[in-house]
């Protein structure tokens, strides 16, 4: 049996099954465990500043990007050429 390094809860995996790089989830707390080694197995916890990170990266995309003000200017050269 499998311990949770977050909550300590057993996560139910047959031990000789699991790869090393494997992610888990923790049915009690829902943390993302990452199979760090095998024989015996360890777990680490897959941190969620990794998708905060992701999120930052979305933001500045939609900043440069910035989408609907391009569709405005196309409306308005329109509207000059009529």
């Amino acid at each position: 049996m499998i311990r949770c390094p977050e909550c300590s809860a057993e996560i139910d995996v047959d031990e000789d099954e699991v790869e090393e790089g494997e992610i888990l989830s923790c049915p009690e707390c829902e943390s993302e465990l990452e199979v760090s080694q095998i024989h015996p197995v360890h777990l680490n916890i897959i941190s969620d500043d990794d998708d905060d990170d992701d999120d930052d990266e979305e933001e500045e995309v939609a900043e440069n990007g910035d989408l609907p003000e391009k569709e405005e200017e196309d409306d308005d050269e329109e509207e000059d050429e009529e």
